[in-house]
């Protein structure tokens, strides 16, 4: 119970849903300094990334966090080591005083031989911020000029300089240059740029699944084409087999897009995360170089506009299985159709024949029947005669056989009325 004046039973998320807003504050960081984030997969290996993150805080007498932690902190050597887990990957951020060339290696730090990464890498940065000196500015040569991106921030407080190549150790670098800038602005733009080179990494994991599954989908479009022109002229006599081909094709395609469906979506989540924080920089070009936001743009979006492109005919395709589906059920369902009357018309005349069977075996039975009570009757008319009665048996025999079969008639018409009226019912 929340104690207070105000101590009210508080909703099951409620301290989550609170808690996420503060859940990743900018760090406050000095100058000059040199920050690396590593970026690993671990939404399969979240077992490995905990045992991991335990074995550094133990190393450093530290509690290791919660299982159900997703932010933790570890002083770490003359910095800190914050690590954030994300929904499919998780971050290791570490900073530390700048050594005095960019670029120059750094002798100790919690990713050496000791680390073992908690899943696959996926994007590692080197970000380093300087004052504005000559030196500083002579690292420009470092970058590679056919890609390097330069642009300046907070009215000239800062300039940012990348190649967004990676280096011998797989680390793309960043040089920020300031003129100025208190720590927590500091903190803002790395998180950012940060943010920039992690997220378009993660959103370029969609073309290659992208490009991997376009070749067959053009086969499977193919294989669609040859069944519709088929459908033209052998609908009727190849429906069952046409309809199983059909059947294959979308299994296939609903695999494809099952496997692709949320690599996809995180890929346009990631791209609009990029493009937020490209945003939120508020670049100005510098004269003859290139922004980073008009680098990314040039080379990101075509490469989202390939994954949209292979989700879109994806969703096509789909809906053309559907309808030449549905086209040859319907030739199925007349053919069906076609061969249930010719069942009900035969059973019609099935029917009708015995019913005239049947007409035919009721006026036999009345025959039979008629005769053995006329003869019967003559049985009867020859002991009438023997006890004295005049008339000859055979007059008698023959003068009963009409009334007899006019009766056993409307006995028979009678029952079968009585029946129909049952079967009406």
């Amino acid at each position: 119970m929340t104690q207070g004046s105000f101590g009210f039973p508080p909703a099951d998320l409620r301290v989550r849903a609170l808690g996420e807003i503060h859940a990743r504050p900018y760090a406050l960081v000095q100058a000059p300094r040199v920050i690396f984030q590593l970026a690993f997969l671990t939404e399969s290996a979240g077992d490995n990334d905990h045992e991991m993150l335990a074995d550094l805080s133990r190393s450093s007498g530290v509690a290791p966090p919660a299982r159900e932690t997703s932010h933790h902190a570890i002083s770490w050597g003359q910095g800190t080591l914050r690590w954030e887990r994300h929904t499919e990957f998780s971050t290791y951020f570490w900073d530390c005083p700048a050594p005095e060339k960019f670029g120059a290696p750094i002798a100790v730090h919690p990713f050496g031989d000791s680390f073992s990464p908690p899943g696959p890498f996926i994007s590692g940065i080197r970000l380093e911020i300087r004052p504005d000196t000559p030196e500083t500015v002579q690292e420009i040569a470092v970058f590679d000029p056919t890609s390097l991106c330069r642009s300046e921030l907070r009215n000239g407080q800062a300039t940012i300089l990348t190649d967004f190549r990676q280096d011998g150790d797989g680390l793309t670098k960043f040089l920020v240059i300031d003129r100025g800038m208190s720590d927590s602005a500091r903190g803002a733009l790395v998180q950012r740029l940060l943010d920039i080179e992690t997220y378009r990494t993660l959103a370029m994991m969609g073309l290659p699944l992208a490009q991997s599954l376009s070749p067959e989908i053009r086969q499977i479009e193919s294989g669609l084409t040859a069944i519709t022109q088929r459908m033209k002229l052998h609908a009727r006599d190849e429906a069952d087999q046409m309809l199983s081909e059909i059947t294959r094709l979308a299994a296939e395609l609903e695999a494809n897009a099952a496997l692709s469906l949320y690599r996809f979506g995180a890929s346009r989540a990631y791209y609009e995360i990029v493009q937020e924080r490209i945003r939120a920089l508020a670049e100005t070009a510098i004269p003859g170089s290139e922004t980073l936001g008009s680098f990314l743009e040039r080379r990101l979006a075509p490469a989202m506009r390939t994954c949209q492109s292979v989700e879109e005919r994806q969703a096509n395709l789909s809906r053309k299985l559907a309808r030449a589906t549905a086209l040859l059920r319907s030739w199925i369902d007349v053919e069906l159709e076609r061969i249930n009357t010719t069942v009900l018309n035969s059973m019609d005349r099935r029917a009708q024949l015995q019913l005239r069977l049947q007409q035919t075996v009721e006026g036999l039975s009345v025959a039979a029947i008629s005769y053995y009570v006329v003869g019967l009757f003559g049985y009867v008319a020859k002991g009438a005669h023997n006890v004295g009665f005049e008339v000859s048996p055979e007059t008698l025999t023959g003068l009963s056989v009409p009334i007899v079969v006019a009766g056993m008639w409307l006995v028979v018409r009678s029952i079968r009325r009585r029946h129909a009226e049952e079967d009406k019912r």
